[in-house]
């Protein structure tokens, strides 16, 4: 290579982006750039604990690594999906005004497949080594999407049942044990309409359960395989809902409203996608000491939020950092604890060391809040044209 094009190649690399180059870089050096920077992080704004730990997350931030953590705040992530989509359009390739991205799901799926999304940098991590993809699937896996280290989990939800231990003595461990344990105690059953995602919810945990082939759930539902792998759980709804709260003829509209129930002794459980559910709410006397939670024996769904850089981002490096420190096995902790914010964590806690599994340990002493290690294997979401498809069919079913 002659000297001119040793030069040229050298000028070339010198314009490049710093991302370019980000693999090579050692985390220090990370760190070091992360200082003095500005994370504008876009996140929902719909709940005053998820504010309120964010509010927390940027005051440390700032102590220990001299970032400024902005709060953008969102009523959909949609509008900051919008926001990125816009500035590829408008050339916009670098200095982006968004940083850091809340988001899963669908609105993971569009940066993802339209190539907006910087990395992948999530196992560049330190604090991923002790991230669970074994028993939390959905850390890696976001609706049936491969994340590829395009996004960094942060905060876990999975579906429970919170029920009244002083009126349950035995409660079922799969949906097939709840369709007879209502058969037996017809009334004491009920779950949120179909169009909330609660009630979605309980509909999809079923599928899973009956479906007789459960993989092709992680395909796109289509003409040809969904007739055959929801009968069996259709089956089982006809059979369930005569023996549902008002024999399945009107639902509560959201959760709050089947807690409602559930304090009233009108019913016997609740279906809640938070394992704190129980423990917030005897805390907040909402429901009675009596409460406790259930997860089935074979797992029960569960999905992760996540934390995404967009590829133009103004400053990927102290967003890199953010994301580590809510990886942190402490700020897990934190986050775990219901005085905060009562979500799961994403990491591994058995994988911790000692002084970190005690942290969890200690959180762990309300009889209404389980274990990490209580919550079982966290099964995936179905793909989501299966949920599409499924409440049109339970409306054109059980609504005429």
């Amino acid at each position: 290579m002659t000297r001119r094009v040793l030069i040229i190649a050298a000028l070339a690399a010198a314009c490049l982006p710093w991302t370019a180059l980000a693999q090579d870089l050692p985390w220090s050096e990370v760190v070091a750039r992360a200082r003095g920077e500005t994370v504008n992080w876009n996140a929902w704004a719909g709940d005053d604990k998820t504010n309120a730990f964010i509010a927390w997350v940027a005051g440390e931030v700032r102590g220990r690594f001299g970032i400024t953590l902005n709060h953008v705040k969102l009523k959909d992530t949609s509008e900051a999906v919008t926001r990125v989509v816009a500035e590829k359009a408008a050339g916009r390739l670098a200095g982006g005004t968004v940083d850091l991205i809340w988001l899963n799901g669908p609105n993971f799926l569009a940066l993802k497949e339209q190539g907006l999304l910087y990395g992948p940098f999530a196992q560049r991590l330190p604090n991923f080594r002790y991230v669970d993809t074994v028993h939390k699937r959905s850390t890696v896996v976001d609706f049936t999407i491969p994340v590829d280290g395009f996004a960094a989990p942060w905060r876990m939800a999975q579906l429970v049942f919170v029920y009244d231990g002083a009126r349950v003595r035995s409660p079922p461990t799969s949906m097939s044990g709840m369709l007879e344990w209502a058969k037996k105690n017809p009334g004491r059953l009920t779950h949120p309409q179909v169009r909330n995602f609660l009630g979605a919810t309980f509909l999809k945990q079923a599928l899973l359960e009956l479906a007789p082939n459960a993989v092709v759930l992680q395909q796109p539902a289509t003409d040809g395989n969904f007739s055959a792998a929801t009968a069996p759980m259709w089956a089982w709804y006809d059979a369930l809902r005569p023996n549902l709260w008002r024999q399945g003829r009107q639902f509560p509209e959201n959760g709050p409203a089947q807690r409602q129930l559930l304090n009233d002794g009108e019913v016997d459980f609740l279906v809640s996608f938070n394992p704190a559910e129980a423990a917030v709410s005897v805390r907040a006397g909402l429901l009675p000491d009596s409460v406790r939670t259930l997860v089935f024996a074979r797992g029960t769904i569960g999905n992760t939020s996540f934390v995404a850089i967009p590829f133009n981002a103004a400053n990927k490096e102290s967003a890199m950092v953010v994301a580590d420190f809510l990886l942190e096995p402490a700020t897990q902790a934190y986050a775990q604890d219901i005085e905060h914010l009562g979500s799961v964590t994403v990491l591994d806690v058995e994988r911790l060391p000692a002084a970190d599994r005690r942290r969890f340990a200690e959180l762990s002493g309300l009889p209404a809040m389980p274990r990490d290690t209580q919550l079982g294997t966290m099964l995936l979401e179905p793909h989501p044209s299966w949920m599409t498809r499924m409440a049109a069919e339970w409306e054109r079913r059980y609504t005429r």
